[in-house]
């Protein structure tokens, strides 16, 4: 994974333009299937990739962290949600609540694993998000995953495969 990690910033720029035109002419076609394919080429992928041997996500974004998150998590680490807030999150340029600071706060870099995985925010359990519903929506986001993640930029490639435009 080590390799395939210190390359994707290169393939993922080489990509980027030829991803966004490929993702304009598919908002343009509305392939009815999409979101079955998506969600079998995510599940393909996933069989293959263990996240745990990358955690790139976790070691160079923040998710948005909902008010529902908030409390969870909050009460899991029983503290005050004002606390938790104080302590861990701010508000970014978007008005989204995210953490302070990159490596995530509760991502063990020995093994990268996450201290509150079971209470995690619903941005993390749901990343990449290239299995959800309505996919075309997400396109430029799927495309500035392809950056961080390298099984969401191998399914990109695949979809590129299956469905030619």
């Amino acid at each position: 994974m080590d390799e395939r990690l210190e390359e994707l910033p290169k393939l993922a720029k080489e990509a980027l333009q030829e991803n966004k035109k490929y993702f304009q002419k598919l908002k343009k076609r509305k392939p009815k299937r999409l979101d079955v394919l998506m969600q079998k080429l995510h599940d393909e992928e996933f069989e293959r990739t263990d996240c745990l041997t990358c955690g790139n996500c976790c070691k160079t974004t923040s998710p948005m962290f909902t008010e529902k998150d908030i409390q969870r998590i909050a009460k899991h680490l029983r503290m005050k949600e004002r606390q938790f807030v104080d302590q861990y999150l701010e508000r970014d340029s978007d008005d989204f609540m995210v953490l302070k600071s990159a490596p995530c706060t509760f991502l063990d870099e020995s093994d990268n694993t996450c201290f509150i995985y079971d209470v995690r925010p619903k941005a993390c359990s749901e990343y990449p998000h290239t299995n959800r519903r309505k996919f075309l929506q997400i396109t430029d986001l799927t495309i500035k995953n392809t950056e961080i993640c390298p099984a969401t930029y191998s399914i990109v490639e695949e979809l590129k495969k299956r469905l030619p435009l």
